[in-house]
């Protein structure tokens, strides 16, 4: 039975039924999956720990199309859970210099790009994919995602950040907490005009290397921002981890430096299409792996349909789910983060689903 909202949403012409989401994402070469969202009853025999009473999102509206295309998203060492309101307005902090950085057109980072030339759109068998609404290709975009996150510095100088790069898949160490650290980031790994795995300058100060996961899970805490956010991350968090552990995965809630491969890519010399290749011999390495690491960070939009959960993979594809519950987390162990399937119910938004030719989105 649908609520009168949702029925009025029907009518309406804004909102689609779970079929046709299924449907729209599929003719889009999007990997789905029919399995149910949650693998445990209503009411739950599990054990899982349900959310508050007070714990009120929107159960209703369709989410998909929910979220800005964007090109990166940039994600900063601060070994905190919570930040200010506006961590961009937090005196001295690399994602404040980051918003005031610019490239070399001048163009604040907060600012739209300049329009590029239009990407040709993805083919298969000589012909155009329908293109679905929130699923959306990173080099379509301009835009740049800044966001704090829960993990620690990788070097021995508190003052140098680790910053995360999607969905580049890489961790640059040594980032100067400064104007000109902020700079020198935006010209080698955050530009739009940048290709994947950055640039490497001759006396870059950074180290960069591939990240050794299958994939990253990204968890919205930012309780100054949204108290549900505060309340649904440490329960996701949680929730992951034990079924991750229970399918034989290993799931780490900080970057393990021990865990990186080989020499930084500011070290291995060459010619840039030789590290290129190094790169993706590095993420299909990573995607093999069973260990998986998981972040809590600050606002990311939508906080209506809390928990918000984000899922990078070596691919270079972000998964967006929305109104997560920890009921919902073993169904996407399962569904998405192992066997590499898209559940359409859960769907906010999706950076390089579209996979033709791939049955998963594990898949290369």
């Amino acid at each position: 039975m649908y609520s009168l909202r949702k029925l009025q949403a029907i009518v309406l012409g804004n909102q689609l039924e779970p079929g046709q989401v299924h449907e729209q994402l599929q003719a889009s070469y999007v990997p789905v999956t029919e399995a149910d969202c949650r693998n445990c009853s209503d009411p739950c025999e599990e054990g899982h720990e349900n959310y508050p009473n007070r714990f009120d999102v929107d159960w209703e509206s369709q989410m998909l199309g929910t979220v800005k295309p964007y090109r990166r998203q940039v994600v900063i060492s601060t070994g905190k859970s919570d930040w200010d309101r506006e961590i961009t307005d937090t005196k001295g902090s690399l994602a404040a210099h980051l918003l005031s950085a610019q490239n070399q057109g001048n163009l604040p980072i907060a600012e739209p790009a300049p329009p590029r030339p239009p990407q040709p759109p993805l083919q298969h068998n000589g012909k155009a994919v329908r293109q679905t609404t929130g699923v959306f290709r990173s080099t379509d975009a301009t835009r740049i995602s800044i966001l704090n996150a829960s993990h620690v510095t990788m070097s021995d100088d508190d003052e140098l950040e680790t910053v995360l790069v999607f969905p580049d898949y890489t961790a640059v160490a040594d980032v100067t907490r400064s104007r000109e650290g902020a700079q020198k980031l935006w010209e080698s790994a955050v530009d739009p005009e940048v290709g994947r795995g950055g640039i490497r300058h001759e006396k870059s100060p950074f180290k960069t290397w591939v990240l050794p996961y299958s994939c990253v899970i990204l968890l919205c805490s930012h309780k100054k921002r949204d108290n549900r956010c505060a309340i649904a991350a440490p329960k996701l968090e949680q929730g992951f981890i034990h079924s991750l552990q229970e399918n034989g995965w290993v799931a780490d809630t900080q970057l393990e430096c021990q865990c990186l491969m080989g020499p930084s890519l500011e070290d291995l010399g060459g010619t840039p299409e030789e590290t290129e290749q190094e790169i993706m011999k590095q993420l299909k390495i990573s995607s093999a792996e069973k260990r998986v690491l998981i972040l809590k960070c600050s606002h990311v939009g939508g906080h209506k349909y809390a928990g918000n959960c984000l899922i990078y993979t070596p691919q270079g594809s972000c998964v967006w789910y929305g109104r997560v519950t920890p009921h919902d987390v073993e169904s996407i162990v399962v569904n998405t983060i192992i066997d590499g399937l898209v559940l359409p119910p859960l769907l906010r938004s999706g950076m390089n689903l579209s996979r033709p030719g791939c049955k998963t989105l594990n898949d290369w």
